[in-house]
C-alpha cells in the first residue's frame, strides 16, 4: 500500500438517490513530508527526470489504480 494515499468514510444519507461510495481516497503529495531541501539529495538522470516528471526520486509520486480502495470490512 502506498503511504501517500489516505482513506476516509464520508457521511452516507439514507435519502441519497444514488448508490454511495462508502470509502473515498485522496493522495497526499510527497513535498508535504520534506520540510526543506536536504543537501546531496539523490537525483535522476536527465532522461529519467523527464520520464518521471521530477529531478529528485524523493518527490516522485506515481498515480495508483483508481480501483485501489479497500472494501467496507477491511
Amino acid at each position: 500500500m502506498n503511504d501517500q494515499t489516505r482513506y476516509y468514510k464520508p457521511f452516507v444519507s439514507p435519502f441519497d438517490p444514488c448508490p454511495p461510495i462508502r470509502i473515498k481516497s485522496f493522495n497526499v503529495g510527497p513535498q508535504l513530508f520534506i520540510t526543506f531541501q536536504p543537501p546531496n539529495l539523490p537525483q535522476f538522470s536527465p532522461f529519467d527526470a523527464l520520464k518521471y516528471g521530477t529531478l529528485w526520486p524523493a518527490l516522485f509520486s506515481p498515480y495508483g489504480p483508481k480501483n485501489d480502495r479497500p472494501e467496507e470490512g477491511e
